[in-house]
């Protein structure tokens, strides 16, 4: 029987796993490539590993599928240093609603660091991955899902608005992010909102705008409370 932990250290939420990392080790777990989050991903607990399904126990935490959504059409790239420069307009130093989450999260120097902030009709930031992330210069798939998860959530979060949590995650890695180069991700909404779903595009590109991994997500706006 397989089985994998989300460690506590790769929290989103300060008592769940971050989506974005939890639903990569799932999709290497499983084989497939978009993964729906039924529940909370726990943090230090073994998670059963069975026929596509991730369980807790009995409590089925995640289902998984091959994606049939179509790849982004991404927008213009905004540029390195436009990408740099929104950081300091990054919403999460002022109001987070998960200051301690390991991609976002301001409370965090152990993180990957993301700012994203609005350049335009997206959303920005740079990112450039530290070698605890990589194996052989190459960054694992884990934490290129996780880059692609939060800043689709704060290119949907509007000021007032409930939380939203990322409830399903399909990622298309086509080309090898490095530890130690640097890196700009983009995020944009791809679709009206429906009811408490929200729709998000994210990409992970080289400095110079290459895609080297592309995220569609579907977020879920919370009923009430921050949670």
């Amino acid at each position: 029987m397989d089985t994998i932990v989300v460690g506590g250290r790769y929290n989103g939420p300060s008592e769940s796993g971050n989506g974005g990392y939890s639903c990569g080790l799932i999709a290497a777990a499983t084989g497939n490539d978009e993964v729906t989050l039924r529940l909370p991903p726990p943090l230090d607990v073994p998670l059963r590993v069975e026929d596509g399904g991730v369980y807790d126990g009995d409590r089925l935490v995640a289902t998984t599928a091959i994606s049939d959504a179509d790849a982004p059409v991404l927008p213009a790239f905004p540029g390195y240093d436009a990408a740099r420069a929104a950081e300091e307009r990054y919403e999460g130093l002022r109001d987070h609603p998960f200051p301690t989450c390991f991609a976002c999260g301001p409370r965090r120097t152990d993180g990957l660091g993301l700012r994203p902030a609005q350049v335009g009709d997206v959303y920005a930031t740079t990112w450039t991955p530290r070698d605890d992330v990589a194996d052989g210069g190459r960054v694992r798939d884990e934490f290129v899902w996780a880059a692609l998860d939060c800043p689709g959530g704060w290119a949907l979060m509007q000021t007032g608005e409930a939380p939203i949590l990322l409830g399903r995650l399909a990622v298309s890695i086509t080309g090898d992010v490095r530890a130690g180069r640097p890196h700009v991700v983009l995020a944009w909404r791809r679709a009206e909102r429906d009811g408490r779903k929200n729709f998000a595009a994210t990409a992970v590109c080289d400095a110079a705008g290459t895609p080297l991994a592309t995220g569609v997500a579907t977020w879920i706006a919370v009923q009430s409370g921050r949670s």
